[in-house]
């Protein structure tokens, strides 16, 4: 199941590829952009909540959606794109096992825990 749910998401980073070409983008802008929503972790320089929740503005495919479906109601084929870049980014972070995260912990996702004792099962955060 778990692979079925990555090629999933590897076909929703494909979708939003063809739907940057489909707009006329050039070939190469969705690559070169595709970490930026990555900046969202900026906002853990405000604490664990608030980097929780701007990372997670970033990366919830529904507010991407949402930014390429009022993309399309203005005819902003800009907004679209963006919509489509995030939505694109989201799909690879979850093909990749990176999660929406929760705001007790950097590596604590909706995923599961991320790092190398994820794999064992367990992962104890490091004490401050």
């Amino acid at each position: 199941m778990k692979i079925l749910l990555k090629l999933e998401d590897l076909a929703k980073l494909v979708l939003a590829y063809a739907g940057t070409l489909y707009l006329g983008f050039e070939w190469w802008l969705f690559f070169a952009l595709l970490l930026a929503p990555d900046l969202g972790m900026l906002g853990y320089l405000f604490g664990s909540k608030a980097g929780a929740w701007v990372y997670n503005l970033f990366h919830h495919q529904g507010v991407a959606i949402v930014v390429g479906l009022v993309g399309l109601y203005l005819g902003d084929t800009y907004l679209q794109f963006a919509g489509l870049l995030l939505f694109g980014h989201s799909a690879m972070d979850r093909a990749l096992g990176y999660g929406l995260k929760y705001n007790d912990h950097f590596k604590h996702t909706h995923l599961g825990w991320i790092g190398p004792q994820s794999k064992q099962g367990y992962y104890k955060p490091r004490e401050l």
